[in-house]
């Protein structure tokens, strides 16, 4: 099948969402209505809650990428909408209003992949991204080290045991009571403080390809206990550090084992900016090429 125009939904969580892409990498709209306010409130998302934003919204954020992207109802060619992993009440949502937009039009619809959405996201950007690539997937429910030998062909060498790191990072964020939702919020206490001021563990950072955050986030936990007058920018800039420590390590092993022609960020933390700047730094120094994907396109 082939589709010059197609109208693309997300509701897996917390942002209702709908784009219109031309050709595969022309994005002619991107409409986000985030429910960060309403959770704010219970310090992370309620799926309830979560379900009924995305029934309030879902038609407005449909109709006004529609307008944004200047074109009509019936020259949209396809409709995509993600249909997993996700939060299966709002993911309900998206997909629901999608097969019935495309009864009502006449047109395919596509179920998408969560994940693989974020993975690809890195190629509106960069079209010509050279394979082999190692990606590192992270976002609030999944850390994964991904080879992609070549389009729709992939290799996961590794997944977290138990938290993922953006989990992390709202869970560290919500004991120190820095606010919802927890990533932006170290990201920006860490630019004032210390990333060597405190030693936390970095869980299984030689060991295989997979991912543990949980004994670090109990590290966090513990050390503000014992010392309540830590400066909240020293620990979070220590915790970022660990957590970007691991992730850009194994990346890079993976990137070396494979002979990957370059390291890929994808997911919310992928608009972190140590993350960022540290898998940088390794692509400068090993010769890889870095893509790293605007911080518009991290977000779901």
């Amino acid at each position: 099948m082939t589709a010059d125009r197609i109208l693309g939904i997300e509701t897996s969580c917390d942002e209702t969402a709908a784009a219109v892409v031309r050709q595969g990498t022309d994005v002619m709209s991107s409409v986000v209505s985030s429910q960060i306010e309403i959770h704010q409130r219970y310090g992370g998302v309620v799926p309830e809650v979560a379900s009924r934003a995305h029934v309030e919204s879902i038609m407005p954020v449909i109709a006004q990428s529609i307008v944004e992207a200047g074109i009509e109802d019936h020259e949209v060619d396809a409709i995509a909408a993600t249909h997993g992993p996700g939060l299966v009440g709002a993911l309900l949502v998206g997909v629901s209003a999608a097969k019935a937009m495309s009864l009502v039009w006449d047109v395919p619809f596509i179920a998408m992949n969560h994940l693989e959405s974020h993975l690809y996201a890195a190629f509106l950007e960069e079209p010509d991204l050279e394979m082999p690539l190692v990606v590192l997937l992270v976002s609030g429910g999944h850390t994964m080290l991904i080879v992609m030998e070549d389009h729709l062909r992939y290799r996961v060498l590794g997944s977290t045991l138990d938290d993922a790191a953006g989990e992390a990072f709202d869970k560290v964020a919500r004991f120190m009571d820095l606010g919802y939702p927890g990533g932006p919020v170290v990201d920006r206490l860490a630019i004032d403080g210390d990333p060597a001021a405190i030693r936390f563990p970095r869980a299984m950072a030689n060991d295989g390809w997979d991912f543990s955050f949980s004994g670090l986030k109990t590290a966090v936990v513990n050390h503000v206990r014992k010392h309540p007058d830590a400066d909240v920018n020293d620990v979070a800039a220590s915790f970022q550090e660990a957590v970007a420590d691991v992730l850009v390590g194994k990346a890079r092993r993976a990137a070396q084992e494979v002979g990957a022609r370059g390291l890929c960020l994808a997911g919310g933390v992928a608009a972190n900016s140590r993350l960022r700047e540290k898998t940088l730094d390794v692509c400068v120094e090993d010769g890889y090429r870095a893509f790293l994907p605007s911080r518009a396109m991290c977000t779901d």
